[in-house]
């Protein structure tokens, strides 16, 4: 299993905080399924607290974190 977490806008955009679900190949393979597809696609995404793009590879017991682009001043 794998953990998603979303955090801000997306948890509300994608109706969820904290998701399990069975291991997929890669990040890109994950994003693919149809609870992903309200994010957008310039989402930072990360794999255990590391960012990564889509072509990571997951394993089991990854933690995998979706967090909207930030800007300040």
């Amino acid at each position: 299993m794998i953990t998603i977490l979303a955090f801000a806008r997306y948890r509300a955009l994608l109706g969820f905080e904290r998701l399990e679900l069975p291991c997929v190949p890669t990040l890109g393979a994950l994003l693919e399924d149809v609870r992903f597809a309200k994010l957008p696609k310039d989402a930072l995404l990360a794999v255990n607290q590391a960012f990564a793009d889509r072509s990571a590879k997951l394993g089991d017991g990854d933690e995998i974190a979706l967090m909207p682009p930030v800007s300040g001043g």
